[in-house]
């Protein structure tokens, strides 16, 4: 079934977006700052706003009514584009450089969706025409992009703190990170469905003194933020080691 999709916004993500429905049935209009052609956008049968956060409500406004749209924020909610009737959210949980740098494989990431039910419709049709899991996410967007950021931004920092780490143990520099990433990769993929269970290293034997052998190595190098994090994290691992033996004796 073809549908006609026009999207505002020449980032990043509208660019990949419009890159990777080339080669579908759908017409594509891409957009960028206003003034858009009211004509154009009303004939869509949806408009996608790939705006940054601070423009979608102004976006919004400046569509004519008909089209469903939908914002590609992951931390606003559907309100920003009310009175609109027929509105919604999608928002791709990957990251998009840009399609001059790489393309994302979409194939089975899941597509937050949220709002009126021509809306969500809407998104589970561009969802699976991207080869996309739709995944409905109706409770507070703020508690969504915060999981999203953790497990996003924060494994970024994670593995360049642990690359610091690494170089000061004598690996240079800029084969640090490199040699980190195959573990790094590994990890977040044996953990789904069921980190605890998945969990390894020192916290999740319960190897106290390895762990505080690690502790006084951070500090005796002069990395009291990496030191703090190590910290952190490793006692998150303990209680989440402590939960999924919890939950085994249990069944």
């Amino acid at each position: 079934m073809t549908c006609h999709l026009a999207i505002i916004g020449r980032g990043r993500l509208g660019r990949s977006l419009e890159r990777l429905l080339g080669s579908s049935p759908w017409t594509l209009t891409l957009v960028g700052r206003p003034p858009y052609d009211e004509s154009l956008l009303a004939a869509a049968d949806a408009v996608l706003l790939a705006v940054p956060d601070r423009a979608v409500a102004e976006a919004a406004r400046l569509v004519p009514e008909g089209p469903v749209v939908l914002h590609c924020s992951g931390a606003l909610d559907t309100g920003v584009l009310r009175p609109r009737r027929r509105v919604g959210s999608f928002h791709p949980l990957m990251t998009f450089p840009g399609p001059e740098v790489a393309l994302p494989d979409l194939t089975g990431v899941p597509a937050a969706l949220a709002g009126d039910p021509d809306a969500v419709a809407f998104g589970r049709r561009l969802a699976h025409q991207l080869g996309m899991q739709p995944l409905h996410v109706p409770g507070d967007r703020r508690l969504y992009h915060a999981a999203a950021v953790m497990a996003g931004n924060f494994a970024t920092v994670l593995l360049a703190d642990a690359a610091r780490v690494l170089h000061e143990a004598g690996v240079a520099r800029d084969e640090a990170a490199s040699a980190l990433l195959p573990l790094a990769l590994a990890s977040p993929r044996n953990a789904s469905p069921d980190p605890a269970r998945a969990l390894t290293g020192p916290a999740a034997r319960g190897d106290l003194s390895t762990v505080q052998a690690h502790q006084e190595a951070l500090e005796a190098a002069d990395l009291p933020a990496e030191a703090e994090v190590y910290r952190t994290m490793s006692l998150r691992a303990l209680q989440l080691a402590r939960q999924g033996a919890e939950e085994t004796s249990e069944h």
